[in-house]
């Protein structure tokens, strides 16, 4: 916990990661911020007791890992603004679509992982997935690792392009989730439910049958059958969604932010 991290951009993920390292004794003055909205310094500091700068500089040259937390379609920018000062680090992107062989380049070290959390990662239940380069080491991936280990679960891979399926199912997947959520508590309120006691039933009902599924050695399948009697309600309510094909629509939802994904690391990776 005595090297030192810079965080280029300190919006939402950011902060989570840093609350985290905070959390595990890190020193508030071991990381250094690069943030030019004036807003997301002030919290920083009001947050962690960080001075955030508005701009790269020479102090980028003492850190050990940069983690790299901007918009895919600034990246490019923020790396030439700061590689003549970190090419001796780790590097670690949470953006999503920017494929490491762009960031290699743009940064002057193949020492890059990638990595794509979920916004759940902000009170420490999200799951990361990661993608290590050839020349990340195994200690690379260990520090990165406990770095990231207050934010929930994670997730190495072993090929890049993966990412963006893992893009499409969690790190979009917590907007699924709170869509249907939306979806339940407008039914429950036409129902005759007042919205405030729909909203915390839907809330509710996802939280438990999520964590039956991950305490059970069943898959969702034998989960969901389980709740199905045959002429029931949930029947009832299963029978609709198949006649509606339900669960081809929501693949093809997830097929196109798949295809974004691919789309990003087209439109904003490259020389």
């Amino acid at each position: 916990m005595d090297k030192r991290i810079a965080f280029i951009g300190g919006g939402n993920m950011a902060s989570a990661i840093i609350g985290g390292l905070i959390s595990q004794g890190m020193a508030p003055a071991h990381i250094d911020v690069v943030e030019p909205f004036a807003p997301a310094r002030d919290q920083l500091h009001t947050s962690f007791g960080i001075t955030a700068e508005a701009t790269a500089g020479a102090f980028l040259n003492r850190v050990d890992l940069v983690v790299w937390a901007v918009k895919p379609q600034i990246f490019k920018e923020a790396a030439g603004q700061i590689q003549a000062h970190t090419r001796g680090a780790l590097h670690l992107s949470v953006a999503a679509g920017i494929r490491s062989d762009s960031i290699a380049q743009w940064l002057g070290t193949g020492r890059v992982i990638r990595a794509m959390p979920n916004t759940p990662a902000l009170i420490g239940k999200g799951i990361t997935a990661l993608f290590a380069r050839p020349d990340v080491t195994a200690a690379d991936r260990d520090w990165v690792s406990h770095v990231l280990a207050s934010t929930g679960e994670l997730l190495w891979l072993d090929a890049e392009p993966q990412l963006d399926a893992v893009t499409a199912l969690s790190g979009s997947g917590p907007a699924y989730m709170f869509y249907f959520m939306e979806a339940m508590t407008e039914a429950g309120a036409a129902m005759g439910l007042p919205s405030a006691q729909a909203y915390q039933l839907a809330v509710a009902t996802f939280i438990g049958a999520g964590e039956l599924a991950r305490q059970s050695t069943d898959g969702p399948e034998v989960l969901r059958q389980r709740v199905t009697s045959k002429g029931g309600t949930t029947y009832a309510a299963i029978t609709s969604m198949e006649q509606d094909d339900i669960k081809a629509q929501f693949a093809k939802a997830m097929q196109a932010a798949h295809q974004r994904a691919q789309e990003l690391g087209d439109e904003f990776g490259g020389a």
